[in-house]
């Protein structure tokens, strides 16, 4: 990993005190809601109680008007209607909310979640094809489209309608494709509040205008639970509009009645507790995998399955494909790094192997991006075309970073922080040489340094359960709103550090004043490499809290970001 840089944040401490008792709460709750711009009683207590009136009025989206006038248009005439999912978890969890939206307004609709492998991201003409040639008159995207301008054409030439719903930068140079509406927060004219909706977000407010037109208000909070799966597993910033659907979604998201969300919870052991974490890294890495590894369609089917047994069945089919896609994963990403070591001295990483599997290549993409924090992208070769995956650093926009090489590729798309692409096999050398070189003109040396902000400096006397139940008013945690970092200074390790499967470990800590504390590293072995850290050595440690919770007993759990020799 590369050296970290510590900024530790100051707070004015009598600003703090007064906000403290205008908000009723710890001091340091108060000084973590000044710090993230929650600098008002009014920001303060939007921020705390997130609720159903911090929704936008859907109809502020630009297209919004003209898609549900034409699906009422399809509904009365009995139209057949087909939702587009992409096949990562915010489109597959898209679809399956606009299409029980439609159950929900009597309109029949069926559905298409392309196979990565043989069709590949986005719309297709031949899977439009078939579905004008089984009568279907009109089609609404979920999470893609935006791009897809030659497809989009051909359906207009052939009568068939298409609106898109999507949230990917569109391309500023061609405008958007050709559609009955185009509804997309981060399309040029739109003047919609939030500009961070996940995709299964922008079709959520789809959904949301269909029942609201339909005087089914009383429906949409429901819809909620999926929307917040969809848009805590897509990384998205957890803030605005975000917070309110995740934090609302996942109120009782427990109590669901949903089968296929049932089992799947079960098989991810997320039976007894379900935070944004739960989501994270237990249900959406299985809900991606059936779109990784094997057939997207199987979340559709698993979230509409009404018979436990047969759900159970899927859901364990997603958790078969994520571990496969776990060991699949682990080895591309370590012939990855294998080839990224001939380019140390590069400040743009391009990396591609013959046959990678495509499933993990933006996974292999986002560690090397995290562990050399270089933007990176990763390619798989298939009979002279690589498709790749393309993940970022905080200091560098990587769409504009391949706008301006567009001329290479035969596709690509994204954001600022992610990106895939299609490229013919041969001028791979020279978009790894543009793209370093447009990397040498942009980013800064700082910006190539790994900042790690610390919210706090907290003493060892105060670090207990207590403390941690205040924090949990902060929550969902994630994009956008990160758990807080604290650092505790005068630290002394009491034990060699204990390794656990070869990777991690667990430190035993001590205070000057005696308080005893225990921390763990995740992937610890490999950061710590170059470094010294051993029984008797005095640190300071910059770390998250959490609770261990073994056997019933709860405890307090340090995990480690990074440490220092005091």
């Amino acid at each position: 990993m590369t050296a970290k840089k510590w900024t530790i944040r100051k707070h004015d401490h009598e600003r703090v005190q007064q906000f403290a008792r205008e908000l009723g709460v710890q001091p340091l709750i108060a000084a973590l809601l000044i710090a993230r711009g929650y600098d008002t009683q009014d920001k303060a207590d939007a921020f705390l109680s997130p609720s159903l009136e911090h929704l936008h009025d859907p109809f502020l989206l630009k297209g919004m008007r003209e898609a549900v006038d034409r699906i009422q248009k399809a509904a009365r005439n009995g139209e057949k209607i087909m939702v587009w999912g992409d096949y990562d978890v915010d489109g597959t969890t898209g679809t399956v909310l606009l299409r029980r939206a439609f159950k929900l307004l009597g309109v029949e609709s069926e559905f298409h979640v392309p196979n990565r492998f043989t069709e590949g991201y986005g719309v297709n003409i031949p899977a439009l094809e078939e579905a004008k040639a089984r009568g279907v008159s009109l089609v609404i995207t979920v999470d893609c489209g935006i791009r897809s301008f030659e497809p989009l054409e051909w359906a207009m030439e052939n009568s068939l309608d298409v609106i898109v719903t999507d949230h990917h930068l569109s391309d500023e140079a061609r405008g958007n494709p050709p559609a009955v509406a185009v509804v997309n927060p981060n399309q040029t004219g739109c003047q919609y509040p939030d500009k961070h909706l996940a995709g299964v977000g922008v079709a959520f407010k789809l959904a949301d205008a269909l029942l609201r037109e339909a005087g089914l208000e009383s429906e949409i909070p429901g819809f909620l639970k999926i929307a917040a799966i969809g848009t805590v597993a897509d990384v998205m910033d957890l803030t605005g509009e975000n917070r309110a659907i995740v934090a609302i979604g996942l109120k009782d998201l427990l109590l669901t009645d949903n089968c296929g969300l049932r089992a799947l919870m079960e098989v991810a052991d997320c039976t007894s507790e379900m935070t944004s974490y739960h989501i994270g890294f237990r249900i959406g890495p299985r809900i991606n995998a059936a779109g990784r590894m094997d057939v997207a369609k199987h979340v559709v089917e698993l979230l509409e399955e009404t018979d436990f047994v047969k759900a159970r069945q899927l859901a364990s089919l997603l958790d078969s494909r994520n571990r496969e896609r776990q060991q699949t994963q682990q080895k591309i990403t370590d012939l990855a790094f294998a080839e990224a070591a001939d380019q140390a001295d590069s400040n743009f990483i391009v990396v591609a192997g013959e046959g990678w599997h495509r499933g993990v290549i933006g996974l292999a993409a986002s560690r090397i991006a995290d562990k050399l924090y270089r933007p990176t992208i990763v390619l798989s070769i298939e009979d002279g075309i690589a498709q790749g995956s393309g993940r970022s650093i905080p200091g560098f926009h990587l769409l504009h970073a391949l706008e301006a090489a567009q001329d290479l590729f035969e596709q690509f798309g994204g954001h600022r922080a992610a990106a895939g692409m299609k490229i013919r096999s041969e001028r791979i050398s020279e978009l790894r040489t543009r793209l370093s070189r447009h990397a040498d003109d942009v980013l800064v040396p700082d910006d190539l340094v790994r900042e790690l902000s610390i919210d706090a400096v907290l003493l060892p006397e105060t670090i207990d359960l207590k403390l941690l139940a205040a924090l949990a008013a902060l929550e969902p945690f994630g994009q956008g709103n990160p758990k807080p970092i604290f650092v505790t200074k005068g630290l002394i390790l009491r034990e060699d550090p204990f390794v656990k499967k070869e990777k991690h470990l667990k430190l035993k800590l001590e205070s000057d004043s005696g308080r005893q504390l225990e921390a763990v590293w995740w992937d610890g072995v490999d950061q710590l490499k170059g470094r010294t850290l051993r029984r008797g050595s005095r640190i300071e440690l910059a770390y998250v809290l959490e609770v261990n919770n073994w056997q019933g007993n709860r405890k307090i759990q340090l995990v480690v970001e990074d440490f220092r020799e005091a």
